[in-house]
């Protein structure tokens, strides 16, 4: 007999719980056993014993893990612990940005508010640990952007570099990965609307030396404030870009 639709939808509402439920009970085993990264799993038939379900269920449970990279499948070898990268949550990011083109620039404006808020707190402690070797890595490259800015050229990568050896002393890994993951959405949505890496490098590059200079004598509110005229100037080059300014 031919199901009707509200029998096929009443069937498939319990299945999507129970592939939810097996996703945890994986996670559970991996959390359990303690296994690192590049640790192979049990095996799709293990993983049907253990959990007591269905080899489609186990397939379709690993796949969603796979997409939130919990656990990696290498096809003909097994699966794998995954590296659990920011990565889809970028791409999640990236794509809720572009899915508002009514109004990109808000879209950005969210994404760096966030940023600026965690920079502003964290550069506090930054400034009472940084040590002079780490000062000394930072004003080369400032230096560096300071050229590349008298030239007239961006300098993104160097931009990055600033802030990833801004936050290292702190020892926290997780701070470089969450704040590089809003700057890869912020360029990645830029590169797609065709906007300006950098409409005033030389001010870009002032801009990191007076957070430098702040820091250089344990200014805490100076480098926040220098810091916050920072994400001013990228709000500012977002705003013109979103206009077709160049």
């Amino acid at each position: 007999m031919r199901r009707m639709p509200e029998e096929t939808g009443n069937r498939r509402r319990p299945e999507r719980r129970v592939s939810s439920q097996i996703q945890r009970e994986v996670m559970q085993l991996i959390l359990d056993q303690g296994l690192p990264a590049g640790s192979p799993l049990p095996t799709e038939t293990e993983l049907m014993s253990d959990l007591g379900v269905s080899r489609n269920s186990v397939r379709e449970a690993l796949k969603a893990l796979q997409a939130l990279d919990i656990v990696e499948i290498r096809h003909g070898y097994g699966t794998y612990v995954g590296e659990a990268s920011m990565t889809p949550f970028v791409d999640g990011l990236t794509f809720r940005t572009l899915a508002r083109p009514d109004d990109p620039t808000a879209a950005l404006a969210e994404i760096l508010q966030v940023r600026e808020v965690l920079e502003e707190g964290l550069i506090s402690r930054v400034a009472q640990v940084l040590t002079e070797e780490e000062l000394d890595r930072l004003e080369a490259v400032v230096t560096e952007m300071e050229t590349a800015g008298d030239d007239g050229r961006p300098f993104p990568e160097l931009d990055s570099e600033f802030h990833e050896l801004l936050y290292a002393s702190l020892g926290n890994p997780l701070v470089p990965q969450l704040l590089g993951a809003f700057w890869t959405v912020f360029r990645r949505v830029a590169a797609v609307r065709g906007w300006s890496d950098d409409i005033a490098p030389e001010v870009t590059a002032r801009r990191h030396r007076d957070i430098l200079s702040a820091l250089r004598v344990r200014d805490v509110e100076g480098a926040q404030r220098a810091m916050a005229d920072h994400f001013r100037g990228i709000e500012a080059r977002a705003a013109q870009g979103s206009r077709g300014v160049s």
